[in-house]
């Protein structure tokens, strides 16, 4: 029989409290099946590999003692690429179609999960159930019930889930919020929050087809709603349909929304409104322009994004702005600077970004899984949960046409359309955890 290197830790850990000395181990320790010293080796998987899982994972793999041992995605082309791409780094790795069998795995420590959104909920909640550490792409849910089940999961497991939302590990972001909170802004009326991005090509009309070779079509489907193949709704193309994303609103949108939050030291709005078109694509669900206003009572954030252009508020793509009575600042991933407001304040000059905010994160990530202090997470599953939800918020309304008003006790709209969008149906067998 083998016993693999987490039973034997887990087992070591058993016959320690057996002799008495349970009392001896910090209730941090005992919470989980395994800690890692600095010398131990972390063994890391990815699921979802052809975007931003696998610049995920190269930033993992950076980190001293961390070795990928699989791969795992529906679309054996992209698989066969990325694991030929490890190999010529002397990088041999599993490859697999079916992400349960990759958990199954007992000598997996921790998983990149770099999916579609529609898939980050299901994957996270089952890598948490079967022990792993997680790092999960943004947003990290399709729904705001998916985003509530991801965070009871967490704290059901305990286990250490870093959001992929690495702005919250560049200095240059921390530091403008530091001086947000510092008060010389004056009293912040608005916040503007937005991206003008020039991408986004209007997509042609394509006829539904049989899925390329190599592509498992319903295993990419999962649990959304049975539909033919179409290259318009596959790859990065998936974000502009409800089954599957939330457009740019839940895509850049917990980005830049998330430091909204954060310098506003902001919960949950009173009340949302939307409005948006499909200026540029068709056959779509998701706007390609869309203003959303957010209010918290004394003070506002507005979000607008429209494709096509390049160039937005303040000459810049995108970025959030605090307009306060003494001037306003402006950051976004270029690095941050102060505007004053009739000399009421000394104008801070471009403080421009000096480090790379993923290779910090996955840094962070690894830390953590080594410490298991979660409290030092950059950016934990509740964070990604506030954010996420924030950006369902105003897909919700612009759905619904109406102005919206949210119970925060009830954890629910006032408008009974908005409350049928909270959760997303689930199909072809699977069920949403929890």
């Amino acid at each position: 029989m083998t016993t693999s290197r987490r039973e034997f830790i887990s087992s070591t850990s058993a016959l320690i409290a057996g002799a008495g000395l349970s009392s001896v181990i910090p209730s941090s320790l005992s919470a989980y099946p395994h800690r890692f010293s600095a010398a131990d080796t972390i063994r890391v998987a990815a699921i979802g590999i052809n975007g931003m899982g696998w610049a995920d994972l190269n930033a993992v793999l950076k980190n001293p003692g961390v070795e990928c041992v699989a791969l795992c995605d529906v679309d054996k082309n992209v698989l066969d690429k990325r694991a030929a791409e490890l190999l010529a780094k002397g990088i041999k790795v599993k490859i697999d179609g079916d992400y349960r069998k990759l958990l199954e795995d007992k000598d997996i420590d921790a998983v990149v999960i770099g999916t579609p959104d529609h898939w980050h909920c299901l994957m996270m909640a089952e890598a948490c159930e079967a022990g792993k550490d997680v790092y999960v792409e943004k947003p990290i849910g399709n729904s705001i019930a998916e985003c509530r089940s991801m965070v009871a999961a967490q704290e059901r497991y305990k286990r250490v889930v870093q959001v992929g939302q690495w702005q919250r590990s560049q200095k240059h972001f921390r530091d403008a919020i530091e001086f947000v909170h510092s008060g010389k802004l004056g009293k912040i009326g608005l916040v503007k929050v937005w991206g003008y991005f020039n991408y986004g090509t209007p997509l042609a009309s394509l006829p539904d087809s049989a899925a390329p070779a190599g592509v498992d079509y319903n295993m990419w489907l999962g649990p959304a709603p049975k539909r033919p193949f179409n290259a318009n709704r596959f790859h990065g193309n998936f974000r502009w349909y409800w089954d599957y994303a939330g457009g740019i609103m839940t895509d850049w949108g917990v980005h830049l929304l998330d430091y909204a939050l954060l310098g506003m030291k902001a919960g949950a709005p009173k009340s949302v409104m939307a409005s948006g078109s499909k200026a540029f694509n068709f056959g779509v669900d998701a706007p390609d322009t869309m203003t959303t206003v957010y209010e918290f009572g004394d003070f506002n954030i507005q979000w607008e994004h429209v494709i096509g252009y390049g160039a937005g508020i303040y000459n810049r793509e995108h970025g959030i702005a605090f307009l306060g009575s003494n001037g306003t600042l402006i950051v976004d991933r270029k690095g941050w600077e102060v505007v004053p407001q009739a000399k009421k304040m000394e104008a801070v000059t471009l403080q421009q970004s000096s480090d790379n905010g993923l290779d910090l994160h996955a840094k962070n990530f690894i830390e953590v899984i080594r410490s298991r202090k979660l409290e030092d997470l950059h950016a934990p599953i509740q964070i990604g949960s506030n954010v996420a939800i924030l950006s369902q918020m105003g897909n919700i309304a612009y759905r619904t046409g109406n102005k919206v008003n949210w119970n925060e006790e009830k954890g629910k709209f006032d408008d009974a359309a908005a409350n049928k969008l909270i959760e997303k149906e689930y199909h072809n067998g699977y069920k949403m955890p929890g």
